[in-house]
């Protein structure tokens, strides 16, 4: 079984200043192996507000060098490091957060890169194992030319993909096809192009070229926040006949043969299920 745990699903620069929703990124376990993916802003304090122990992370993942992506990472390093007192765990990322590139980074300190068992320099096409987990830096066409996006390959589960900050390009649906869940960094609603996101006009396109079994989308900026990503996700599940859901602040998810979705205000019990 796998878990994800959004602790942000606010994505660009108000979104973030503001934190109309949060920025903390995504906790991705299975069964011991605790990931965090793109600790923006409130990583740290928002995971605690979840009950989710830093210390207990083994991995650290930031797909690109862009403050909502990686601000908390060298804070969860130093958690995952025993307060940098153990060699233990991963840093995965690409060139641009860990050396820096033209445009922007480096994102992580020389001193944090050494922390942990292991650090990871990876661009498209790239894999990774950790603990029986296959990584694959899948390619991302955004403002960071170094920009990543993941694929988790989790025996007895199926694939978990996240595409990070991306454009639409020709190719980019051959990285996520045969998915068990897609999750995509939906910036805009349609019709609102922003360089180096994607709109949910160009999710629907990748949707029904990698058609994955089920998808979620997060990283929301301002005008998708006040456009409401819930009518934008049921537009796009209509357009697709693929099981969508607009990410919440706080949604849990766990993925075994069906993927369960719990969102913060389940006290009345309610539940989804995406087949």
């Amino acid at each position: 079984m796998a878990e994800l745990i959004f602790l942000g699903t606010g994505g660009g620069r108000f979104a973030t200043i503001t934190q109309k929703r949060r920025t903390g990124g995504i906790r991705l376990i299975i069964g011991d192996l605790h990931m965090h993916l793109d600790p923006g802003p409130g990583a740290l304090v928002y995971s605690l507000q979840e009950r989710l122990n830093p210390q207990k992370l083994k991995a650290v993942l930031v797909s690109h060098a862009h403050p909502d992506h990686y601000n908390d990472a060298e804070i969860l390093i130093e958690a995952m490091t025993k307060g940098a007192t153990k060699k233990r765990g991963y840093l995965i990322a690409p060139r641009s957060v860990l050396r820096g590139n033209e445009i922007c980074g480096p994102a992580i300190s020389q001193y944090h890169q050494n922390l942990p068992k292991a650090t990871y320099e990876l661009k498209p096409g790239d894999k990774v194992d950790i603990e029986n987990i296959k990584i694959y830096a899948t390619k991302a066409e955004h403002t960071d030319p170094d920009t990543i996006g993941f694929r988790f390959s989790i025996p007895g589960t199926g694939d978990i993909a996240y595409t990070s900050d991306t454009n639409y390009y020709e190719e980019i649906a051959k990285y996520y096809r045969g998915v068990k869940l897609l999750i995509l960094c939906v910036m805009r609603p349609a019709g609102q192009p922003w360089k180096g996101h994607m709109t949910t006009e160009d999710a629907i396109k990748i949707l029904q070229d990698a058609q994955p079994k089920s998808a979620i989308i997060t990283h929301f900026g301002m005008k998708m926040i006040f456009k409401s990503p819930k009518a934008e996700a049921k537009m796009m599940e209509k357009e697709t006949g693929i099981p969508i859901i607009a990410a919440e602040d706080g949604m849990r998810i766990k993925i075994e043969r069906e993927i369960q979705v719990v969102r913060k205000r389940q006290a009345a019990g309610l539940t989804q299920y995406l087949q």
